[in-house]
């Protein structure tokens, strides 16, 4: 599949995990990848759908992996959902997580506390020590009236080891108890994009969303009215790319194909 009217392109919204990486692997040369995209002109944010660092914990990975970037460039599908409970609850209070350190920041900063009592609100994303105690407790808030938030609907993750259980897994195994569907702050959803688009100063025609999943990546872009590359360094492969309702712009093997184009 080939580039088409992406001439115009200003800035890059970028995944990362499968992307940029996959869990410590870097997927090609980063710091020469950043060094083309800045030569180029082009501005760089990084969306992930990935809530469980926080913005200095990522800006520390990339660190490690020799590129330099702001906390400004960084937006996570945690701080999505921190956004959309802050218009829901302006008053703040309690919401219960099951997550990681960046869902539990990202509410921390919106003025939220996190707590099980009086929680107004469940707030789900990946979390890797999962418990029973935590689904029960997450399924008898939701039950008891609480609203239920994810903070992407991803249900694999990829690891060099393979695909693992993502945050939507978490989020199945509480609609099968709750028979409630949570409210998704992450891709496909438009919010992460329209929010980067606002940072940039943009449009979405002047945008280039880059992915390695069509169901979320590639859709959301497309829902925030944004042009959209899929690499075939992640989750979706050609085959699929080729019979998807959706039809990304591009179809490259790696992000270091980009400029290539």
């Amino acid at each position: 599949m080939q580039i088409r009217h992406l001439n115009n392109i200003s800035a890059l919204v970028i995944d990362m995990d499968g992307v940029l990486w996959r869990e410590r692997e870097p997927i090609g040369d980063l710091p020469a990848i950043f060094e083309g995209f800045e030569k180029a002109g082009l501005k760089v944010l990084l969306a992930t759908n990935n809530g469980t660092r926080t913005p200095g914990q990522y800006l520390e990975k990339f660190s490690s992996l020799g590129v330099s970037l702001h906390s400004d460039q960084i937006i996570t599908s945690a701080m999505g959902a921190a956004y959309l409970l802050q218009q829901r609850f302006p008053e703040r209070g309690n919401v219960y997580v099951i997550g990681e350190a960046g869902v539990i920041e990202a509410m921390t900063e919106a003025g939220f506390n996190v707590s099980d009592h009086d929680a107004a609100a469940v707030v789900v994303g990946m979390d890797r020590s999962i418990s029973y105690e935590k689904l029960k407790t997450a399924c008898l808030l939701i039950r008891g009236g609480a609203e239920f938030y994810g903070t992407n609907p991803d249900r694999t993750f990829p690891t060099p080891e393979g695909l693992i259980p993502g945050a939507g897994s978490l989020l199945a195994a509480l609609q099968t108890c709750t028979d409630k569907e949570p409210i998704i702050a992450g891709k496909p959803n438009p919010t992460l994009f329209e929010f980067a688009v606002k940072s940039l100063g943009l449009s979405p025609e002047e945008t280039l969303v880059i992915g390695d999943r069509l169901d979320t990546d590639i859709l959301g872009g497309v829902n925030a009215g944004c042009k959209t590359a899929l690499v075939l360094t992640g989750i979706s492969t050609l085959e699929d790319a080729k019979t998807f309702a959706v039809k990304p712009d591009l179809v490259i093997p790696a992000l270091e194909n980009l400029l290539d184009e």
